[in-house]
C-alpha cells in the first residue's frame, strides 16, 4: 500500500523552476531515499509534499489525503525534521521535547529519544548552548517525538561528525523495523545505499533515476572501478586503450578506469606503469557504486 503518492508535482519561486513533473510512490514501511546535489530541489519536494508550501500543480497524497486540503489529519500522522530548525532558546533540551510531545495525540518518551539520540546528557542544557551536531540530532528526536506512522528527514546526516551519522543510521535501521515508514533525502550516497530499499536520484528539479540501488548500479554498470591517483598526469588518455576499459573519469588526481575485465585490465596497466613511470602502490579496485550511475547520468559527482 502506497503512503505517499506523488504524481507531476511542479513548484516554482518565480521564473525559477524547483521541481519540474516529479513523480513516485512510497510504500508503507520502506525506507525511501531522495537524492541529489544541494539545489536539485529536494528539500522543496519534500516541503511541497507536506503541504508547508502550496504546489503549482501536480498531485500529493498522504494516508490518501491530500496535505493541502486536510493539513491537520495529515500531520498528526507524520514527523519532520527540516534543515532550519527555529527553537524556544531558553527551554532545555528536555522541556522542548516534552512540549512538542503534548502537541500530538500520543508520544514517544522524551527520555527514551535523549537515549536514542545520544542527548541523555544535555536533557537539562539549554537549546541555545546546544552545537550544530547536538540540534540536529535533537531535530530528529523531535520528528519522533509523536510516533508518527511516516518520518520525513532532510539531510538528517548533513554536517553530524562520523560517528554522529553511523548513530542516526542506527535509528533510521530502528525505525525501519517499527514498520514505519521513512523518507529521506541525502546527498550522502553511502548512506543511501545502506539504508534505503528504493531511491530517486533527483537533478535540476527532475528525477532522472528510481529503483532499489543494487538494481540502478546494475542497470548503469557491469564493470569494476579502478582507482588510480595520479597527481602531477596532465594526459590520461592513454588509459583508454587497455583491454577492457570502457570508458574513464578524470576527478582532480584520481583517475577511475571502468573495466569489463579486471584481470586483463591489472595485468596491461602493472606492463603500463612499468614503461611510463606509474606508481600502482595505492589503487583502489572497488565495485561500482550510486555515485558512478549519478556520475554517469550528469557528467558530474553528486558533491560538484
Amino acid at each position: 500500500m502506497a503512503v505517499l503518492l506523488v504524481e507531476d508535482l511542479h513548484k516554482s519561486y518565480g521564473p525559477v523552476q524547483a521541481v519540474r513533473g516529479v513523480s513516485f510512490t512510497v510504500a508503507a514501511g520502506e525506507v525511501f531515499g531522495l537524492l541529489g546535489p544541494n539545489g536539485a530541489g529536494k528539500t522543496t519536494t519534500v516541503e511541497t509534499v507536506i503541504g508547508l508550501l502550496r504546489r503549482d500543480r501536480g498531485k500529493v497524497l498522504l494516508f490518501g489525503l491530500d496535505p493541502e486540503k486536510d493539513p491537520l489529519s495529515v500531520k498528526s500522522r507524520i514527523g519532520v525534521q527540516l534543515q532550519t530548525v527555529h527553537l524556544f532558546p531558553r527551554l532545555t533540551v528536555l522541556e522542548t521535547l516534552r512540549l512538542f510531545g503534548s502537541f500530538y495525540p500520543k508520544s514517544r518518551s522524551p527520555e527514551e529519544l535523549l537515549a536514542l539520540l545520544g542527548l541523555t546528557d544535555k536533557a537539562r542544557s539549554p537549546v541555545e548552548k546546544l552545537s550544530g551536531g547536538q540540534l540536529k540530532r535533537l531535530s530528529v528526536a523531535l520528528a519522533l517525538v509523536g510516533d508518527g506512522e511516516a518520518l520525513f528527514l532532510d539531510e538528517p546526516t548533513s554536517g553530524l561528525d562520523p560517528q554522529s551519522r553511523r548513530g542516526l543510521w542506527e535509528v533510521i535501521e530502528r525505525l525501519r523495523e517499527e514498520g514505519k515508514t521513512v523518507f529521506l533525502t541525502t546527498h550522502y550516497l553511502d548512506e543511501a545505499e545502506r539504508l534505503c530499499d528504493r531511491v530517486a536520484i533527483m537533478d535540476e528539479g527532475r528525477i532522472i533515476a528510481l529503483g532499489r540501488p543494487k538494481d540502478l548500479i546494475a542497470e548503469h554498470f557491469r564493470e569494476k572501478a579502478l582507482e588510480i591517483p595520479l597527481a602531477g598526469l596532465d594526459d590520461v588518455t592513454f588509459f583508454e586503450d587497455l583491454p577492457g576499459v570502457t570508458r574513464i573519469q578524470r576527478d582532480e588526481d584520481v583517475v577511475t578506469l571502468y573495466t569489463q575485465d579486471l584481470a586483463q585490465t591489472f595485468l596491461a596497466l602493472s606492463r603500463l606503469s612499468e614503461a611510463r613511470g606509474i606508481s600502482l602502490r595505492n589503487v583502489v579496485v572497488r565495485e561500482a557504486t550510486l555515485e558512478d550511475v549519478f556520475l554517469r547520468l550528469t557528467g558530474r559527482r553528486i558533491r560538484d
